[in-house]
């Protein structure tokens, strides 16, 4: 499944959902919620982490609500495994906490989004569209400790630059900044005069080049690099 631009118009199909958490009311509840939205799809759900990966493979979804901590293997460890089997599959870590080691965790295995379980019903289903749309998604109160992080990332680093770092071409620099700021693929492609279709390229090269698993990872590598600044 691409993009949700690609399911724009009549007929379009709906955005697949598979919910993980080890407790069965909270995965019946988002999946009432879910069910209301006409272009989600909830495909499946799984109680742990090994069940969540061969639920995954089984079921291809287009999204994963994952929550962090959970028996057999954690969400992390299970997000890891999912990407690796299931590139297109996008995950969202759902916790009750925000704990800061756990979002530096979840975004080193490749989740697109972290959200609060305290968050609204309808944050859900907008966080899913709008990840299923190429976009990153953290609740606002772990924003401030990420970006806290990024600048101690970039002050550690500063003096520990052994290797080079991988070559980008200009093209490839002009389109990691405009991911770094959080525009999806259409709008960079709008902002460069340029086919969305380039642009998953020069994405999916860029994040071979440095060998990055997700958009995420990609802003951590453009404000650690200074090709974002932060203020």
């Amino acid at each position: 499944m691409g993009d949700a631009a690609a399911r724009d118009g009549a007929g379009a199909e709906p955005i697949r959902v598979l919910i993980v958490d080890d407790h069965a009311l909270f995965r019946r509840g988002l999946e009432i919620v879910l069910e209301q939205e006409e272009d989600i799809l909830v495909v499946g759900e799984a109680g742990d982490g090994a069940e969540a990966v061969s639920r995954a493979i089984d079921l291809l979804p287009d999204i994963v609500l994952m929550d962090v901590r959970m028996p057999r293997r954690t969400g992390i460890e299970a997000c890891t495994s999912i990407k690796e089997a299931v590139p297109s599959a996008r995950i969202i870590m759902l916790t009750i906490s925000d704990e800061e080691a756990d979002l530096y965790e979840a975004i080193k295995a490749g989740a697109t989004g972290y959200l609060l379980k305290e968050i609204s019903t309808d944050e859900v289903s907008t966080a899913i569209r709008a990840v299923a749309d190429g976009q990153s998604q953290i609740s606002p109160s772990m924003a401030a400790k990420l970006l806290t992080e990024f600048k101690s990332m970039i002050q550690r680093t500063d003096e520990r630059r052994l290797v080079p770092a991988p070559r980008l071409t200009d093209r490839e620099i002009e389109v990691l900044k405009l991911v770094a700021r959080g525009m999806n693929n259409r709008d960079i492609a709008k902002d460069l005069f340029i086919s969305e279709n380039t642009v998953k390229n020069h994405v999916r090269n860029i994040l071979e080049k440095l060998q990055l698993h997700s958009r995420m990872e990609a802003v951590v590598y453009a404000m650690r690099e200074k090709i974002l600044e932060i203020q």
